[in-house]
């Protein structure tokens, strides 16, 4: 017969009994909430490996057949050994590590071990302790405590280094959880291998339970195997009074057992008092330890109903997007003290981002895959958190998209902000300074406040809306009246544009005639200069004084071959021809337009640089008119120099990628406002002074510039000086 098994072993017993019934709670809810995903399927099997040993401890301690007990000890045992395997393979997927070649390793060192599992060579027989039973180790349990031992030390390294070097809460706190819980409760079962080996103490395995029960703790609170968004309240409500259920047997078979087993009469007395004492106190301490979970798992560090109330209050009396905006991101972010939030809301030109003090505005274009995310949220219509987007299932599709779009976010969690027919915005929210995770009464109130802010949305919507009606209406009476205005405005300018028109014509004319004029007498003059020179050089006088006169006459003829090259650039310039295919010389055009305008800049202090690029081909164009606007652009830039003070520097250049020649022109006059150079191409824009411009320079230039085919443009800065390019193409058909 086998010995007795002591009375203490029933308290002995409900440690590991916790231990199985925590465990396996876990392994259920893995598997029956883990949707079928990898690492959930190995975390329950650990978790059900771990309950089993708990159940062995109990069951070894209990039966009272010694070699029963000892079979069922071998029979779990060849489960447990593929506790090595198991445990190494779930580290590596939840930290996304792949070692294939360790875990296989692992898993054939465990079914190396099955045929020995069974023999003396593993258990021999069994320990008798004064806290009761347990097998006894034979020598190859030795060795395979050994392999859990390495196996426990790699994996928490392995977890402790991705814990340190993680900057993301949620990852970090995930670690947190199955490094203390699991790893705890790997290192407390892996000490039981003292009393086993004949060290008289405790087995520390006995108390997994509290390990255990820290890994539920985050399971249900922060969702850390995506289970589920959390733990409804109900789920824990049940499971906290079946436990208590079970405490309370366990407390009235122990009492029993240990006090009442003596068969002493008033036993049974004892017994009813004491169920009606633990019936009395069931309901108080179920209470009590419902608003403990309740602050542990579900309340957040604010006044839930109050801070809804606030945000409701201001949210009913605000018309404007920009406001309800800004009430949410600063509202949210301080009541939740998160990094960061940010909305992406629907517009008509499609969804805008607003980030913190950007509340207001027209908001940015939302980063890349937020179209997907959107429509996730739409199809499914509840939050979303980071952790949950890692097990989308493959056909869902998009899960990089959403994954992308949450990181440029800088999101840990996203909540809809439903619409009639599609999402009227995301609430977009960071990581908790704190560095803890959300909480269900978290989601309770952000899914409330993204209720109340869709109709507070639709709502400004439709008062700006209408307001938008009234301004168009406005609008279109100010626009009719200013037509009427203007109509008669043109009326009064298209008068005086003809008359100006005529008056340039006249003046053209002028020009034309007056060259002519003078082109006859100056050739006369020059033929008799040229003559007399010749003479005078075979007078017989006195030597100085024939070099004298010669001198003279050569200083006389130069003036009239300037003379004649002004009048000749005259005639080019003034010539009125209509064809725009001729050669012209963009190099001689300038000089042609300097020397028209010599005598307006020859007694003042101004300096003219020329930097012409002699390789510069010519264009196919209308001499006449490019001279008209080269003069127009270097007058300007003469009559911008302060007292005539300045610079004006001319530049030709080739840019053959184009095919075009650039000619610019630049001054270090005072420059145009700001606010004046759309206006400078307008016809009679002028910001000279009455009777000194028409304010049509820049508007011909402009038009025969377009004519040729090229661009002119102006870039001015006041105090800084003004450049105009003008980019002419090389070649060109008719216009």
């Amino acid at each position: 017969m086998s010995p007795n098994v002591p009375q203490v072993s029933l308290v002995y017993v409900v440690p590991s009994l916790l231990g199985f019934a925590v465990l396996l709670g876990l392994a259920l809810l893995a598997i029956l909430r883990g949707g079928g995903r990898r690492t959930n399927l190995l975390f329950a099997a650990i978790s059900f490996l771990a309950a089993l040993l708990n159940a062995d401890i109990a069951l070894v301690a209990i039966l009272p057949d010694e070699g029963l007990a000892l079979r069922i000890d071998r029979t779990i045992h060849l489960f447990f050994v593929f506790s090595i395997p198991a445990y190494l393979m779930f580290v590596h997927e939840f930290l996304g590590i792949r070692r294939r070649r360790i875990e296989i390793a692992a898993l054939l060192f465990s079914v190396a071990f099955l045929p020995f599992v069974p023999t003396e060579l593993y258990y021999n027989g069994v320990h008798y302790y004064s806290f009761g039973r347990i097998a006894r180790a034979g020598p190859l349990f030795h060795l395979f405590s050994a392999a859990i031992a390495v196996m426990i030390a790699y994996c928490l390294a392995l977890l402790h280094r991705h814990m340190v070097n993680t900057g993301d809460n949620l990852q970090r706190n995930r670690i947190r959880y199955i490094f203390w819980g699991m790893g705890l409760s790997a290192l407390l079962l892996a000490f039981t291998i003292l009393p086993v080996s004949g060290v008289p103490v405790y087995p520390l395995g006995n108390f997994s339970f509290i390990p255990a029960a820290f890994l539920a703790y985050g399971v249900l609170k922060y969702d850390l195997l995506d289970i589920g968004v959390l733990i409804r309240r109900g789920t824990v409500y049940f499971l906290l009074t079946g436990i208590l259920t079970v405490l309370y047997i366990l407390i009235i078979s122990s009492f029993h057992a240990l006090f009442l087993s003596g068969g002493k009469g008033g036993s049974f007395a004892i017994s009813v008092i004491l169920a009606l004492v633990i019936v009395i106190l069931f309901n108080p301490v179920r209470e009590r330890l419902q608003a403990i979970i309740d602050r542990l798992f579900f309340r957040g560090r604010y006044d839930y109903q109050e801070l809804l109330r606030e945000i409701s209050g201001k949210m009913a009396t605000l018309l404007n997007l920009g406001q309800i905006r800004g009430l949410l991101i600063g509202a949210i972010g301080e009541a939740l003290q998160v990094e960061g939030v940010s909305l992406v809301m629907a517009e008509k030109e499609g969804f805008r981002l607003y980030e913190g003090g950007g509340s207001t505005g027209k908001g940015k274009t939302p980063p890349a895959g937020t179209g997907t995310l959107i429509a996730f949220l739409e199809r499914e219509g509840k939050p979303l958190g980071r952790a949950a987007v890692e097990s989308l299932r493959s056909e869902i599709g998009g899960q990089k998209e959403v994954a992308g779009a949450l990181e440029s976010l800088g999101a840990a969690l996203v909540i809809p902000i439903p619409a009639r027919e599609r999402l009227a915005g995301v609430i977009a929210l960071g990581q908790k300074k704190s560095g803890e995770l959300f909480v269900e009464e978290d989601l309770k109130l952000l899914t409330t406040i993204a209720n109340q802010a869709a109709t507070a949305v639709e709502n400004a919507q439709s008062y700006e809306a209408l307001e938008a009606l009234n301004r168009e209406l406005e609008q279109k009476v100010t626009l009719r009246t200013a037509a009427l205005r203007e109509a008669l405005a043109e009326k009064e300018r298209t008068q005086e544009q003809l008359i100006r028109s005529e008056s340039l014509s006249s003046i053209g004319q002028l020009v034309a005639g007056t060259a002519h004029e003078l082109n006859n007498p100056i050739a006369s003059a020059m033929s008799l200069v040229e003559t007399s020179v010749e003479a005078v050089e075979d007078w017989k006088m006195q030597a100085e004084n024939r070099e004298e006169v010669v001198e003279d006459l050569r200083f006389s003829l130069g003036e009239l071959r300037r003379a004649g090259a002004i009048i000749r650039s005259l005639l080019d310039l003034s010539r009125q021809t209509q064809t725009y295919t001729e050669p012209v010389d963009i190099n001689r055009a300038l000089d042609d337009a300097l020397r028209v305008l010599f005598n307006q800049y020859k007694n003042i202090p101004v300096e003219i640089v020329k930097d012409y690029d002699d390789s510069s081909p010519t264009v196919q164009g209308n001499f006449a008119n490019l001279g008209q606007v080269f003069i127009n652009v270097i007058r300007n830039a003469l009559q911008a120099l302060p007292g005539g003070r300045g610079k004006v520097a001319l530049t030709t250049r080739r840019r053959p990628e184009r095919g075009t020649v650039v000619i610019e022109c630049s001054d270090t006059g005072g420059g145009i406002p700001a606010a004046l150079l759309k206006d400078i191409f307008k016809p009679f824009f002028t910001t000279k002074a009455v009777g000194r411009g028409t304010g049509l320079g820049l508007y011909l230039s402009h038009e025969i510039i377009r004519r040729h085919g090229g661009e002119i443009r102006v870039a001015s800065e006041q105090g800084q000086g003004t450049t105009v390019m003008i980019e002419l193409p090389w070649e060109r058909g008719e216009p």
